[in-house]
């Protein structure tokens, strides 16, 4: 599952994405419905990898440190949540055994969890800021599955 603070993060820079200029902390924090002083946490990390930029002062805020056509979910992601994978057995950034792994090669869960990491990487590597810019949204689900 998505943690609140990789959600928190994610809708932060759509929100950077969507703006010419740069956005407060507090503005963010308003678009983003996020809590200020978490969302500046966050922030933080993603300066350090330079997906964000900011500037201190009466007129400082924050900016997308590249064009949000090179910033994809998957990277946000990984940042934030660390690997994409379910497993440890078959994490490409952060491969180790499971604990609990008798044998990797025999093992009858990690082909479907390996699918399962390789289709969802596919698509968060392919989508990105822009594309979540642009975009209409999720398909919507009936009242009676919600």
């Amino acid at each position: 599952m998505l943690s609140q603070k990789a959600r928190y993060a994610l809708r932060a820079m759509i929100e950077l994405a969507r703006e010419d200029g740069q956005v407060t902390a507090g503005e963010l924090a308003v678009r983003a419905d996020a809590p200020r002083k978490f969302l500046e946490a966050i922030l933080l990390t993603l300066s350090r990898q330079g997906l964000v930029t900011s500037r201190r002062g009466k007129f400082g805020g924050y900016l997308l440190g590249r064009e949000p056509t090179g910033i994809s979910f998957a990277e946000i992601i990984r940042l934030v949540d660390g690997p994409l994978a379910l497993t440890p057995c078959v994490s490409r950034t952060a491969f180790r055994r499971c604990e609990d792994c008798r044998d990797l090669a025999s093992c009858a869960l990690r082909e479907a969890l390996l699918r399962a990491r390789d289709a969802t990487a596919a698509v968060l590597e392919g989508y990105s800021l822009a594309d979540a810019v642009k975009g209409s949204g999720a398909e919507l689900l009936s009242e009676e599955v919600r």
